[in-house]
């Protein structure tokens, strides 16, 4: 028993000499309760505020399926079988890479494939000037400070090193913070989503990624194609190995069936599982959590600054 009332001794000595104990900083907080709850309620009140005064934004989804060419897969493997008869013609194929899925993703988000989209489509102004939506017009509100409509003309203030009218890293970075780009590693689907002011609007822009994306990657598929023949078709020519004629015969033939595949659907790369629906319900701000973290921050300031009061009086 000696040993322990010696221990709560010291433990209170500590305390004394280097702090204060619990009943003490009851005591501050007790006194400071003014403060603690008048900064707390400007919190709550100042995150009630932001909570209304931000606007709602709508995602739309799209679940795709991808689709990878046979074309491609096909060239592959018949290609493998070359073999050391390519190595005797002077002859190299490489099919390995990524797949079109993975490169349509990587695509979807890269600053080239945004900067010809929004050029395309004449996104500029829905991306970077609106700052809500009417709902009952069904009209996006601009910001007049960003944008005349009247004029059709950029007027905002440029941030430091940018100019009037929007830059293409100012778009790019506007359109990457409302896309997103992922995939079920169990299922291999897509999801594609847009968020926007407009519920209409991230439909649309869903809608016209896939179809833009898909659209891409078949050009891209068919300017392959195209080049393969031609060069297949040059070294049938050069070559006199019956063997080799033979192979790149079939392989001809695969770029051919490529072509084809390519031509026949417009959803080369990416299948839609559903349409994309018009979201009825805000996918962001979330107003109730806005407000508990905004009273929860005042508080803890509030705290703070009680506790920082005292030691200051404690030690002046």
């Amino acid at each position: 028993m000696t040993q322990i009332n010696q221990e709560i001794t010291d433990a209170n000595n500590h305390y004394q000499q280097y702090g204060i104990d619990v009943g003490e900083i009851f005591s501050i907080l007790w006194k400071g309760k003014w403060i603690i709850i008048v900064i707390t309620f400007l919190f709550a009140i100042s995150s009630v505020g932001l909570a209304i005064y931000l606007p709602n934004e709508y995602k739309a989804t799209a679940v795709v399926k991808p689709i990878e060419s046979e074309g491609k897969d096909s060239f592959g493997a018949l290609s493998s079988q070359l073999g050391g008869l390519a190595s005797l013609a002077g002859v190299g194929f490489n099919s390995s890479g990524a797949s079109n899925s993975i490169v349509a993703m990587e695509l979807l988000k890269s600053w080239g494939f945004a900067e010809n989209f929004i050029a395309k489509y004449d996104l500029a102004v829905p991306l970077l000037a609106a700052r809500g939506w009417d709902q009952s017009k069904n009209q996006l509100i601009i910001d007049d400070e960003k944008y005349n409509q009247n004029t059709k003309s950029w007027v905002r203030d440029a941030p430091k090193g940018k100019t009037v009218e929007p830059t293409s890293w100012e778009l790019f970075e506007e359109y990457r913070s409302r896309l997103i780009v992922d995939q079920n590693n169990e299922t291999g689907l897509v999801n594609i989503s847009i968020t926007h002011y407009s519920p209409y609007i991230a439909k649309q822009w869903t809608d016209l990624l896939i179809q833009e994306i898909n659209q891409i990657m078949k050009n891209q598929a068919l300017d392959e194609a195209n080049k393969r023949i031609q060069y297949l078709e040059s070294q049938i020519g050069q070559t006199s190995i019956a063997e080799i004629k033979t192979v790149f015969g079939e392989l001809v033939q695969e770029q051919h069936k490529t072509k084809m595949l390519a031509q026949v659907s417009d959803e080369f790369v990416f299948k839609k599982i559903s349409e994309v629906k018009i979201p009825e319900e805000k996918d962001k701000p979330s107003r109730a959590l806005i407000c508990i973290i905004g009273t929860l921050l005042g508080g803890l300031i509030s705290l703070m600054i009680v506790l920082l009061q005292a030691v200051v009086r404690k030690y002046r």
